[in-house]
C-alpha cells in the first residue's frame, strides 16, 4: 500500500442507476446511487429513459461523492467509469462526463469493464471483509449475466462455464412477471420464498454442459405450471405464492450450485466467491455459507450495497488500474457489449 493518499473518483452508469464513488487508497470514503423509480412502471428499463435519468443525476451524485468523501476536486489522481458492458445511451451519459472532467483536472482516466468491477469489489478495503486469495472462483449473476470465472490475478480471469441463453437475474424476474408481481420481481421472489416451502413444487432443471447455464427452458417450465394451475383454480398464484416462490428460488439455487461445485472439482479450486446484483439473494448467501462446512470450502460474499451496480466497485478497479499504470485514451469509446476477459 502507497504511503502517498491516492484518490479515485469513480463514475457508473452502466444501467438504471446512476453512481459515483471516492476511493483513498482502495477505501471507499462515499458511495452514493440515485435510482430510477420510473421503471417501475413500464415492468422492465427503458433505455431511452435512463440514459435522460443519467443525465439529470451525473452531476448533483458526483458533487455529493466529493462533499461525502470530504475531499476538494483538485486532490483527485483519477477519473475511472464504466466503459461497458451495458445499455449504450446509458454508458456514453458517464462516458462523457469522466472523459470532460478528466480533461478539466488534466489527470488521468481510466476505463472499467463493469463485469470485471463485479468481481473486484471483493477488493475493497472493508475491515468486515476477508478478500480472496489467487487462483478463485467466482459466480458472476446478475440480470444480463451468469458465468464462473477463474481469476488467476486482478485482471486475469478465464470464464470457465457461462449462460447459454438467459442470466439467472432475468429468471427471476420474468417469473416474477408470470406470478404477476412488480418489477423488479427477483427480491420480492426472495422475500416470499422465506415464508414458503421450498419442496413444494418440482421444476425440471436445464440439462447442458457441466459448467453451463441454462434458464430459458426454466422460464418455460414455471409458465406451463402456473397456466396449468391457473385453468384449474384461478385462486392458484394467490393461494400458494409463498410455496411457489420458495420452490422457484430452490431451483435456481439449485442450479447455480450444481455447476459451482462441478467448477471446484474441475480446477481442483476451493476459494469460492459471488458477485453481481443477483449475489444479494439470501439464499444464495446462505447456501454458500452452508458449502463452506459441506465441501471445505472457503467462500466470500461481498457486502451488500457492492453487490448491485455501484460505483464503488469501479473505483476499486480502477484503483488497481492506477496502480499498474494502466490508464485509458481520451479517445476510448463505451461499448454496449464486453466480456470479463476483455
Amino acid at each position: 500500500m502507497s504511503d502517498k493518499s491516492i484518490f479515485i473518483l469513480a463514475i457508473e452508469s452502466s444501467c438504471d442507476d446512476t453512481s459515483a464513488a471516492v476511493l483513498c487508497n482502495g477505501k471507499v470514503l462515499s458511495n452514493v446511487v440515485a435510482n430510477q423509480e420510473i421503471h417501475a412502471l413500464y415492468g422492465g428499463v427503458v433505455p431511452e429513459l435512463a440514459s435522460r435519468a443519467h443525465q439529470q443525476n451525473i452531476i448533483p451524485v458526483v458533487q455529493q461523492a466529493i462533499q461525502k468523501a470530504n475531499i476538494d476536486k483538485n486532490q483527485l489522481n483519477a477519473i475511472a467509469f464504466t466503459r461497458g458492458p451495458g445499455l449504450m445511451g446509458s454508458l456514453l451519459v458517464g462516458t462523457s462526463f469522466a472523459k470532460s472532467l478528466a480533461l478539466g483536472l488534466n489527470i488521468p482516466l481510466i476505463a472499467v469493464n463493469h463485469m470485471q468491477a463485479h468481481i473486484l469489489a471483493h477488493f475493497i478495503e472493508e475491515e468486515s471483509q476477508t478478500k480472496p486469495p489467487f487462483p478463485f472462483l467466482c459466480l458472476t449473476i446478475s440480470g444480463g449475466h451468469t458465468q464462473i470465472v477463474k481469476i488467476t490475478d486482478y485482471f486475469l480471469m478465464e470464464i470457465i462455464g457461462e449462460t447459454l441463453d438467459d442470466a439467472a437475474g432475468e429468471a427471476y424476474d420474468k417469473s416474477a412477471k408470470i406470478l404477476g408481481l412488480p418489477y423488479p420481481g427477483g427480491p420480492l421472489i426472495d422475500k416470499y420464498a422465506q415464508l414458503g416451502n421450498p419442496k413444494a413444487y418440482a421444476f425440471t432443471k436445464p440439462k447442458v454442459g457441466a459448467m453451463d447455464f441454462s434458464f430459458s427452458g426454466l422460464k418455460t417450465g414455471i409458465l406451463r405450471f402456473v397456466e396449468k394451475n391457473v385453468a384449474a383454480n384461478p385462486d392458484f398464484v394467490k393461494e400458494n405464492l409463498y410455496d411457489i416462490c420458495a420452490s422457484i428460488q430452490h431451483t435456481i439455487v439449485q442450479i447455480l450450485m450444481d455447476k459451482l461445485k462441478n467448477a471446484s472439482k474441475h480446477t481442483g479450486i476451493k476459494h469460492i466467491a459471488i458477485a453481481g446484483g443477483v449475489s444479494a439473494n439470501s439464499e444464495i448467501r446462505k447456501v454458500l455459507k452452508e458449502a463452506e462446512k459441506k465441501y471445505g470450502w472457503n467462500t466470500y460474499i461481498p457486502k451488500f450495497e457492492y453487490t448491485t451496480d455501484n460505483a464503488g466497485m469501479i473505483g476499486i478497479s480502477g484503483y488497481l488500474s492506477y496502480l499498474e499504470g494502466n490508464y485509458s485514451e481520451i479517445s476510448t469509446q463505451s461499448t454496449a457489449r464486453l466480456k470479463v476477459t476483455e
